[in-house]
């Protein structure tokens, strides 16, 4: 019997056998958006096609954006077919996605060389990558002030998609007792992500009325000794602002009195439309320090791709110890792929001006036919056309619709009934709202409004009553 001492016969199990305990972090992470979006899928109409307001992934109508993307997946296709960027890349990423550089020639004002075998075949032309793109976003909105606003190569890490960046951004600020600074309504994987650093969340306002901007005086409240950072997103995800650089202006002023960073997630940075712009957050950089992050997912509509990256932006090195953290942690964190990393240069080429001005046209034609037709239904309500993104945020009347007490309730009806999906807002801070995702046909878009219509009509509670 060996070991078991005759206590056990064979493969039996013991008789009372000891329950196995999960990570009590996990379990207390919230609803998700996927877990939502999952619930209101199984109740959906049969008899309807689904038209899906609900998720952001611009990647599902391809060819409703139009040309253009061909080069980003030509460039992939001679990574992967070069067989030169097969092997695991570095921790950091792959220099080449990091910075600029020419083949045989200087890398964009480091100093140093690169020669990589693929770079003679493919990298014949100056090629962008992070660290330049980012810089010239800054340098491109011209409210930096006079400021030099350095983003090297080694200020940038290279992620799984912006999820990793978050996860590792607020992975290397976490410690214990301490609370972020988060917008609501926000984006429910900045709440998980706090949740399993064992940080607080401590909301501040997105203000309808204001365009979606915040009190600054309310962030000020709500910090204490042991915030930090505070998060900004923008172009906005979920409300479609697109803040002034006054307003942001004034949140680095707070950041700056507080000595704390400020996350900036610019996953849709360069989303703008309407008369609405984009203002890099390392503007304000000489004011605090700024952590970006970003994405290939939503300007270049490839998500699937999984390809994200933060920057450090530190100009008074106030954050020379969450380097070191974060270097700590990317050699522990598997990064993206490494045939993306090498398509990378290619992919952010000055040259695909006229797909993305086309991607903002549709957009915009979008938003606006999504608001329109919003504007007709008598319990909906969306307070400004949206200038960024690809969301709006609209106010159900919950009073006025019978049988629907909250935002869920909204969307589950509207499921059964009309097979259109929206996301619940108390989903991301603001009960009986609902987040819209607008980047779809246009013909869609105008079908979901018809529906949303009907459903509403058929549930509108009688004045007489």
């Amino acid at each position: 019997m060996g070991r078991n001492n005759g206590s056990m016969s064979g493969g039996a199990m013991a008789a009372n056998p000891k329950m196995i305990e999960s990570n009590p972090l996990i379990r207390q992470v919230k609803s998700s958006i996927r877990g939502v979006m999952a619930e209101l899928l199984s109740v959906a109409n049969p008899s309807k096609n689904l038209i899906s307001l609900g998720t952001g992934d611009p990647a599902v109508y391809p060819n409703f954006f139009g040309k253009g993307r061909e080069v980003f997946t030509d460039a992939v296709k001679a990574t992967v077919a070069s067989t030169l960027y097969d092997s695991y890349p570095p921790a950091f990423g792959l220099p080449m996605a990091r910075r600029m550089g020419r083949i045989g020639g200087e890398d964009g004002g480091t100093g140093e060389m690169f020669d990589e075998p693929i770079g003679r075949e493919m990298l014949k032309e100056l090629k962008v990558a992070v660290a330049e793109y980012l810089r010239s976003l800054v340098k491109g909105c011209g409210y930096s002030r006079g400021h030099t606003v350095q983003i090297r190569e080694s200020d940038v890490y290279l992620t799984v998609g912006a999820t990793q960046a978050l996860q590792s951004t607020l992975s290397v600020l976490a410690s214990a007792g301490g609370n972020i600074l988060l917008p609501r309504p926000g984006f429910s994987l900045y709440d998980s992500a706090c949740v399993l650093a064992g940080v607080e969340c401590r909301y501040y306002d997105l203000l309808p009325a204001c365009r979606w901007e915040a009190d600054p005086s309310q962030i000020r409240d709500l910090a204490d000794s042991r915030t930090l950072a505070i998060v900004v997103i923008n172009p906005n995800n979920p409300s479609g602002a697109a803040f002034s650089a006054q307003h942001l202006l004034q949140i680095a002023e707070v950041a700056r009195d507080l000595n704390i960073p400020i996350i900036a997630d610019e996953v849709y940075g360069g989303i703008v439309f309407g008369g609405g712009r984009f203002i890099p957050m390392a503007s304000f950089a000489h004011l605090a320090p700024v952590i970006t992050i970003g994405s290939l997912s939503k300007r270049w509509m490839v998500p699937g791709w999984r390809f994200g990256w933060f920057a450090i932006c530190d100009l008074n090195g106030t954050l020379q110890e969450v380097r070191k953290a974060t270097e700590i942690l990317m050699n522990i964190n598997p990064g993206p792929s490494s045939v993306i990393q090498a398509a990378v240069p290619t992919i952010l080429l000055d040259a695909n001006v006229e797909f993305h001005e086309n991607v903002l046209a549709l957009l915009e034609s979008c938003m606006e036919t999504l608001f329109v037709g919003l504007e007709q239904i008598d319990v909906l309500e969306c307070y400004s056309r949206p200038q960024g993104s690809m969301f709006m945020m609209v106010e159900v009347d919950t009073s006025r619709l019978l049988g629907i007490e909250n935002d869920m309730d909204f969307a589950k009806e509207l499921m059964k009934e009309e097979s259109v999906l929206v996301l619940p807002g108390s989903i991301i801070g603001l009960k009986n709202w609902v987040r819209l995702f607008f980047g779809l046909p246009t013909d869609l878009l105008s079908e979901a409004c018809d529906r949303m219509s009907s459903f509403c009509k058929r549930r509108m509670v009688s004045d007489a009553w």
